[in-house]
């Protein structure tokens, strides 16, 4: 009986070390991300707003939530996302966008607030510069 007894807290001890391992493993970035529903604040390409009815950001308005698991809605869209660049850039897939994955450099990851950039290429100038994209978000 005095073995059961032992070999139940060695168990239980394995179990509470693991836990805590994981949840140590846990950036803070990622607490962040996945802690809070984010809200657009402002979707601007070169500096003006396109979010409006028909405008090229329009569907990333409303909510975006980062789920633990890797899966979250970005607006209207579905999909997943990830971390890259030593967390440094986020990166949303979906088949829903216009192009299935977009890579953004994280200008500000803070509780309150989600700041990200990108270059996206202009559908309607093909030969032209690039649109700088810029989506900030605030906590919910």
């Amino acid at each position: 009986m005095n073995r059961s007894i032992v070999l139940v807290f060695i168990i239980t001890g394995m179990l509470f070390w693991t836990a805590c391992d994981k949840e140590e493993e846990t950036s803070e970035r990622f607490r962040f991300l996945t802690g809070a529903v984010w809200v657009a604040d402002s979707l601007l390409i070169n500096g003006i707003d396109a979010s409006g009815p028909g405008q090229l950001l329009e569907n990333f308005r409303g909510e975006a939530r980062f789920m633990e698991d890797g899966t979250g809605t970005f607006g209207a869209y579905e999909g997943t996302w990830r971390f890259a660049q030593n967390e440094t850039e986020l990166v949303i897939m979906s088949d829903s966008l216009p192009l299935p994955m977009l890579s953004t450099k994280i200008q500000e990851l803070t509780a309150q607030s989600l700041k990200v950039t990108t270059a996206f290429p202009d559908f309607d100038n093909l030969q032209g510069p690039a649109l700088n994209i810029r989506l900030t978000f605030n906590a919910q």
